[in-house]
This record gives structure tokens, sequence and C-alpha cells, in this order.
């Protein structure tokens, strides 16, 4: 809880200081013609959030790894904290895979690893998708079985934010005990509709339960569902985002699919903290639902490519009214972890 603040000061980094921003979030360059939603700072209710502090964390992270865990938009929060550590160190990029998703960057001055493993569902699925969200058949996702791409490298991990929800919502077939059990929004499959709710919870339980049960005692933080602001319409039915203010309290409600997910997300992470506090396990809980929900201004829109709209400024052009400018709101997730990894016992 809290809000948004003018700031004068602006970010840690721009758009040209920092190399590894991904074109579809680079919005000044695409062309984005405001500027203003670069110039706020979260303010939590009750407590000062300070500024991220580079060389304290890098100071704190010496000899240590760091994980994110999840969908691009775990990639997206990784970007932030690459441009925001830039400004002190650059980190070379190590490894990457074939599709570029998962990659890991090393900083050589403190032997600090910083890893982002792409796992939309964080369990087993089978995905047809080209990189363009375009499907070939239905997601087959396997409640009972944990994705092993991240969980064969957890133990190397001594950080890590893990991430869930927004493919949850996608159609896809449930296999449970080696047997199909039902779907969500498949119709004409003449399966039961279990709907998204009922796959996420299975899949946080089985997510959480590895990791307060494991030996390995990594400190992770579980983030909470990313609320998407698109306006008019979805992503492929010409929704966009043109707001340039964020949302003060009150302006705004949740969408009802982000309540269900984040109140699942409160009920299981509440359970799994108990459990793992038994078992010397830290898991603390990111909430940054509701402060993302307030900045419908910090997304590309339009301006995920290039001139979107040089040649027609009338053009139709998809907009990505889900991830986050960089820089943008997201980089204040960062000050977040900052805070809770730096000064965390005085949240406990």
């Amino acid at each position: 809880m809290g809000d948004w603040i003018a700031d004068e000061s602006g970010p840690a980094y721009t758009n040209e200081s920092c190399h590894v921003i991904e074109v579809h979030q680079n919005c000044m360059r695409n062309g984005r013609p405001d500027s203003g939603y670069l110039y706020w700072r979260w303010n939590p209710r009750n407590c000062k959030l300070p500024r991220f502090n580079s060389e304290r964390f890098l100071d704190v992270m010496r000899n240590k790894s760091w994980a994110f865990i999840g969908d691009s938009i775990s990639r997206n929060h990784v970007q932030s904290l690459l441009c925001i550590l830039s400004q002190v160190e650059q980190a070379i990029e190590v490894y990457h895979d074939e599709e570029y998703r998962s990659k890991r960057w090393h900083f050589p001055s403190h032997n600090f690893t910083l890893s982002v493993i792409w796992t939309p569902f964080l369990i087993k699925a089978a995905i047809f998708e080209d990189l363009n969200g375009v499907s070939s058949s239905e997601i087959q996702l396997y409640l009972d079985k944990i994705d092993e791409k991240w969980t064969e490298q957890y133990k190397y991990f001594d950080y890590a934010v893990i991430a869930g929800g927004k493919w949850f919502l996608k159609t896809a077939i449930y296999h449970e005990n080696n047997n199909i059990t039902g779907c969500h929004y498949c119709p004409g499959k003449n399966l039961t509709e279990l709907g998204f709710d009922y796959a996420y919870r299975k899949a946080l339980q089985l997510v959480l339960n590895f990791i307060t049960s494991n030996d390995h005692k990594a400190f992770v933080f579980f983030r909470t569902t990313t609320p998407d602001h698109f306006e008019n319409g979805e992503w492929f039915s010409g929704g966009n985002c043109n707001r340039t203010m964020p949302f003060k309290e009150g302006e705004v409600d949740m969408r009802d699919i982000d309540t269900i997910m984040r109140d699942i997300e409160l009920e299981e992470a509440e359970k799994a903290v108990e459990i793992g506090s038994g078992n010397g396990v830290i898991l603390k809980l990111l909430d940054t639902t509701r402060l993302s929900v307030l900045r419908p201004d910090g997304h590309p829109g339009p301006y995920r490519q290039f001139q979107p709209f040089a040649k027609d400024k009338n053009a139709k052009v998809q907009n990505d009214c889900l991830h986050w400018c960089l820089p943008g709101p997201i980089d204040s997730w960062n000050d977040l972890l900052m805070e809770l990894v730096v000064n965390g016992e005085k949240y406990r």
C-alpha cells in the first residue's frame, strides 16, 4: 500500500546508458513522445523506501548467485536490475538459450552471478507458440510435474525471485497422474472446464512445496501477479494504454482475474511461509500488484516497436500494456528488493 509521488530526480539510468534493454521495452528510442512517466517514485505507507544503492547491493552480493524464475515479466524485472547495477559495473553475458529467453550474467569485480530462467508456468508444460504468441495447438500442462529447467539449477542459487500468473489464462489441457483431467477454455473438446484458478493453485502448491521442503536453503521472494492496463480491447483486439499519469488510490480497481490470482497467491504463500520458517527457509512475499495497478502510464503501448507512426500517424499497431518501459515503474520493484535484502530483519 502507498502512493506514487512526483520525483524530479528521475530514474537511476537512461535508455542510452543501459545496453541490455530489449527493443520492445525501449520506449524512448522507439519514439514515445512523453517522458512524465519517468518522474514518479513509489512511497509506501508508514515506512521509508530508500533508493536502490548499487554499490551496497553488489557488496552484499559478493560471491553470490541470484535467479529470476518465471515468464517475460521476470525477464523485464532482471533487465531493470541490470540497468540499475550497470551504473557501477557492467555485467558480462555468459550464457543464453537458443531463443534468448533464459540468460546468465556475471559481474567479475564482485563474482556475482545473475540469471533469468524462462519457465512461464513454473511447472511442466508443452507449449506450441512462436515468438509472436501465435499458437498452433493447445498448451499441455502437467499439474503434478514441476519444470526441471529451474529445479535442477535451484541448488546453485543463494537468492531467487519466483513468479507466475498470466500464462495460466491461456487455453490449456490439464494432465494429472498421466491422465487428462480437464482444461481451461477449450470449447468443443468434451473436457471438464476446471478453470485457470484450479491449475494456478495446484502449480503454486507444487512450487512452494518444492522450495519449503528443499535441503538447499535459498532466500526466496515469491512475487505476485502483474496487472495489465489494456483498455478498449485486449492485446489481440485493438486494446491500448494511452494514459500518461499514474492513478491515485481509489481511482482504479483491480480486474477480477488479477484479484482471483492474487488471492490464491496470498493464501498459498501464507501457508508456505509458515512451513518454510520451520525448515529454515526464508520465503518472502513480494506483493507488487497494487503498486503496479496504479501505473497505467508505464507500458510501451504502441512504442513496443520502432517509430510505429512514422509512415502513417493513424496506423493500427499492436499495443503492449503488460510489460514495462525501461526505465519505468518496474525499477521500483528493485527498490523493494534492495530494502528487503539489506534491511529485511526489521520487517519480520
